[in-house]
């Protein structure tokens, strides 16, 4: 069972552990809401965590003109405010950040940022390195009306299915001021360096047509540190935490975030 609070316009689920072993942020990706990930967080809360995940401003159920991010800087500030509740909620606790896509964009810089306090990043088909759709959009005089193909999520088509029937997933063209604001992000993060000696783990479906995986391994090897492990799933679509074996992923990830746990050291 979840519970939502808001921070400055900002709408927050909140699954809470009783006396968890970390905090798990939950990122999620361009035009989505953190309600699509409910089974991962199921996974986490059984693996001891209590897990906390935003709606972007402009996404979900939170505040803001749909999809319109003018500065991912402002976005990492407002993911930060939601795990700096979380960790008033439970101090001491060890922190994880999960972000998947236009998340893991945000998970990223979020780590270059802060990333003194955290235990582990996990990165899912991050949005960092090149991203070919973002040089072809901002060549367009005006962005076309054309939605992602559900079919591209993943192999389970009914998760396609269930994607554009959801109504608070913006079906809708891209924003020229959101555009623009993932290509200085992208730059950003590529400028700032590594991640030091933070575990990461970044995964990645093979056939992933949404975010290629080629452009994202440059993004990685900019900010790679000294723990990288990296898997990538063989025919698995852009959603690895929706394929056809999420259970797998997610074994993955608990068990790469176990390991972390035992390396971690309170700052």
């Amino acid at each position: 069972m979840s519970t939502e609070l808001t921070l400055d316009g900002i709408v927050a689920r909140v699954w809470p552990g009783e006396h968890p072993r970390y905090l798990a942020i939950l990122v999620h990706g361009y035009g989505e809401h953190i309600g699509r990930y409910e089974h991962v967080a199921a996974a986490l809360l059984a693996h001891g965590a209590a897990v906390y995940g935003p709606d972007h401003r402009g996404h979900g159920r939170s505040a803001g003109e749909r999809v319109l991010i003018e500065n991912f800087e402002d976005v990492v500030t407002e993911v930060h405010a939601v795990a700096e509740r979380a960790m008033a909620d439970h101090p001491t606790v060890p922190v994880v950040v999960i972000g998947h896509s236009m998340g893991g964009l945000i998970a990223a810089r979020y780590a270059q940022r802060y990333g003194e306090a955290l235990a582990a990043l996990v990165l899912s088909g991050p949005v960092i390195g090149t991203w070919e759709a973002i040089d072809v959009l901002l060549s367009l005089e005006e962005m076309p009306d054309i939605p992602i193909d559900p079919a591209t999520l993943s192999r389970d088509l009914s998760v396609g299915a269930a994607y554009a029937e959801d109504p608070l997933v913006w079906h809708g063209p891209f924003k020229r001021p959101t555009i623009a604001a993932f290509a200085a992000a992208m730059e950003t993060i590529a400028k700032a360096g590594g991640l030091g000696p933070l575990p990461t783990l970044w995964i990645h479906g093979e056939d992933d047509q949404l975010v290629p995986l080629a452009g994202s391994r440059r993004g990685i090897e900019a900010v790679r540190g000294d723990d990288l492990t990296e898997v990538i799933y063989p025919g698995a679509r852009h959603e690895v935490f929706n394929e056809t074996n999420k259970e797998e992923v997610l074994a993955e990830v608990t068990r790469f975030i176990d390991r972390a746990l035992g390396c971690w050291n309170s700052p």
